[in-house]
């Protein structure tokens, strides 16, 4: 698909995985799930359908020589960093400008860095019929993730009818999109869940750069200036710096997806997982009898469902006498937590001092 291109979104802070996470090596950056980083995952899906010179990444300016080392194997100049944090609507702009320079007909794949899918083949089945549903019509498409219990921590995507669409055929076909609803709380994600029609919001978008041009132009003009200006730059670095700053911080979903004329969904028959706290990564640890995960030798006496998690697999760890806790070990770093105060972590990192976070 020479004439698609993929953005990697690999910004975010690195407040949930602390202490092996820090500002400069959020989760995307750290070797969690095997030998290599989720961001080299999420490259390493996109190889047999995006040509390697295609995929870009947008990160900032504390993770950029991070970044820059994880990925080698891209050209260096398919990797950019924000001057400032603006949100996804800016940074997608951004990158659809870089995009429109080399090819203004493009269609264009939005990923973020850091969710963890393992079917290689279901997910390049899903993308390419997304890819060639945005390359056909003048609909934006998103990859929507089946609901599977009532989770108040994610966007949904109420979904309607099949939608119709000549001259394509397609093993995944789209529906309709009703409408995106926000975080719901526990009561409303079940009510969601019974009704059956709607779908996780995995933040994936795909969409052609005329189409997108076009539906921008109706809600958020100041980020079609900008493109343009990005297309036309002879020097990116130079726009960037001086009018990234000055955008209006707004998320995509709330300048885009929530308003545009036409929006389709694919529900992904791959597997996904937002591995969104310490909690989601326990379940890819080693279990013991007794529900406790680690990734090096555990001695264990009397002890349940504690996680434990050493940057030097050569640490051993004794458990005795306690339940439900976090350890995690790192060379300057020792976090001791409740588990059911795993999404609090961030709020401890404010009171940790400058050099730990």
């Amino acid at each position: 698909m020479a004439d698609t291109y993929a953005l990697i979104l690999a910004g975010g802070s690195g407040t949930r995985f602390w202490p092996l996470s820090r500002d400069s090596k959020p989760k995307q950056l750290l070797n969690l799930f095997g030998d290599t980083t989720l961001l080299n995952q999420t490259i390493d899906r996109l190889k047999d359908l995006i040509p390697l010179e295609n995929i870009l990444i947008l990160t900032n300016q504390l993770q950029e020589k991070e970044v820059r080392a994880v990925a080698s194997e891209l050209p260096a100049g398919n990797i950019f960093a924000e001057p400032a944090k603006r949100d996804t609507a800016p940074a997608i702009a951004l990158g659809a400008g870089i995009i429109a320079a080399r090819d203004p007909e493009a269609t264009m794949v939005v990923l973020p860095a850091d969710q963890l899918i393992d079917d290689v083949d279901a997910f390049h089945s899903v993308m390419s019929d997304a890819i060639k549903t945005a390359a056909h019509t003048d609909a934006l498409v998103t990859i929507g993730i089946k609901a599977t219990w009532a989770c108040p921590s994610f966007g949904y995507i109420e979904r309607g009818n099949k939608a119709i669409i000549s001259g394509l055929e397609l093993e995944h076909p789209p529906h309709e999109v009703v409408k995106f609803r926000e975080k719901p709380n526990t009561n409303l994600a079940e009510q969601f869940l019974r009704q059956g029609n709607f779908s996780w919001n995995a933040g994936m978008f795909i969409w052609s750069i005329p189409t997108l041009i076009k539906e921008l132009s109706q809600h958020t003009p100041e980020l079609v200036q900008f493109i343009s200006e990005i297309r036309n730059a002879n020097n990116i670095k130079e726009i960037v710096n001086a009018q990234f700053p000055d955008l209006s911080p707004i998320s995509i979903d709330y300048a885009l997806m929530e308003n545009a004329k036409r929006v389709l969904n694919i529900e992904a028959t791959f597997d996904w997982d937002d591995v969104g706290s310490w909690i989601s990564v326990s379940k890819y640890l080693e279990q013991d009898a007794d529900h406790n995960a680690t990734n090096t030798p555990l001695v264990n006496l009397d002890s349940q469902n504690n996680i434990i998690f050493t940057k030097s697999k050569d640490i051993k760890v004794a458990l005795l006498g306690v339940d439900d806790l976090i350890v995690v070990q790192t060379e300057d770093s020792i976090l001791v937590a409740n588990r059911h105060q795993a999404d609090d972590i961030k709020k401890l990192i404010e009171k940790l001092p400058p050099e730990l976070k």
